[in-house]
């Protein structure tokens, strides 16, 4: 028979343990992302968490190998955030159901599509392979459509809820934060960019739509014959007889070839514009977009006193 005292150890030991459990932190959500762009955006709001992003900077989403190395992320993920409207189509939907794993499949509420929570661009009621590769639910590049971002924090705010009750009212504090810090720098941005209104630009592929239709930049030819084909000599030859009055610049992403840009710029004499698609490593969304802006004011702007 326990002592009196003996009892007491225990009971106290009892209690001891049970306060361990209920002061110990939940465990950190574990997040698949496909873009960096997702994961900087959902460190914003859930920053405790483990978040894997599929690609890098210098990828292009459109085209990703299927590694074991990505099943296996997928697997072990609570919640998953890609871009969606067919963007990932090529490799997305091998992940999901190599990785057996209910939380990251289409419907369930851990699987999220950012093109879900955006005003789309660029609808189509009919598509087929003659159009190059032209996506039916519209433009899927929507880390650049900056208006969208708030609305698209309240979605993700009350995801994060549901998935992880525990911590819901971190998630909410951050969501807010996130909205009013980006609503700050949307008020800036929209200042600072408004001499780029009515610019024009030859691009290569539409990456940039939401941004142009955001800052009023006009795309007014493209380096691709159509959408997802390579350029070649003679549609770059057809650029060069572009009236040189119809636009300022060339622009391409930092992951494309650089040859066809600067092989129209050696023709044309028109000066060529390397944008970052996504975020690099460590770069907030915000840092991305100061750092997009900066870039087109210095080629198509002059230099104000202020920016001199």
């Amino acid at each position: 028979m326990l002592s009196k005292l003996t009892f007491s150890k225990c009971s106290l030991a009892m209690m001891a343990a049970g306060a361990a459990i209920i002061s110990s932190p939940a465990l950190a959500l574990n997040i698949f992302v496909c873009e960096p762009e997702w994961k900087a955006f959902l460190a914003s709001h859930a920053p405790d968490a483990t978040i894997y992003s599929a690609t890098t900077a210098k990828q292009d989403p459109h085209y990703v190998q299927a590694r074991p190395s990505l099943i296996a992320k997928m697997r072990q993920a609570d919640m998953a955030m890609c871009s969606g409207a067919e963007l990932e189509v090529g490799w997305l939907p091998m992940l999901q159901s190599r990785s057996s794993n209910s939380a990251v499949q289409n419907g369930a509420d851990s699987m999220i599509y950012a093109t879900d929570y955006v005003r789309m661009l660029d609808t189509h009621d009919h598509v087929d392979r003659s159009m190059g590769d032209i996506h039916a639910h519209g433009n899927p590049h929507v880390q650049f459509a900056a208006n969208d971002m708030i609305p698209l924090s309240r979605a993700i705010s009350k995801r994060l809820q549901a998935i992880d009750p525990a911590n819901a009212q971190t998630y909410h504090l951050n969501g807010m934060k996130f909205r009013s810090h980006w609503q700050k720098k949307l008020n800036e941005w929209n200042v600072k960019a408004a001499p780029l209104k009515g610019k024009q630009v030859v691009g290569y592929h539409e990456n940039y739509r939401y941004l142009f239709e955001w800052l009023e930049i006009e795309q007014v030819a493209d380096l691709e014959p159509k959408p997802g084909v390579s350029p070649t000599t003679s549609h770059l030859n057809s650029l060069t007889k572009l009236d040189p009055q119809s636009y300022d610049a060339i622009v391409y992403s930092s992951h494309q070839d650089q040859r066809p840009a600067f092989w129209l710029q050696q023709r044309t004499g028109k000066p060529v514009i390397q944008l970052p698609l996504t975020v690099s490593e460590g770069q907030s969304l915000d840092q991305l977009y100061e750092k997009i802006i900066d870039a087109l004011l210095d080629v198509l702007v002059e230099p104000s006193p202020e920016r001199a």
